[in-house]
């Protein structure tokens, strides 16, 4: 079971650039495609669309990739 994250939760990432932070924007439960990739999602497992902070960009990621920082 993953974190429980919520839009508009603050969370943080690594990148192969480093470690960015975000928004999260939307909660998938669903198999889904994102910039062009399959991604997997399930009530049990879902993934977050996160808005990065430093580029403005959109990232699908797991809720286990993802660190919820405090407000």
């Amino acid at each position: 079971m993953s974190k429980d994250l919520s839009k508009g939760d603050r969370v943080s990432w690594d990148t192969p650039q480093g470690r960015t932070q975000g928004e999260v924007v939307e909660k998938k439960t669903k198999d889904f495609q994102h910039d062009g990739q399959k991604f997997t999602a399930s009530d049990d497992d879902p993934a977050y669309i996160v808005t990065s902070e430093k580029s403005g960009s959109t990232a699908a990621h797991k809720g286990s990739a993802l660190n919820k920082l405090k407000s």
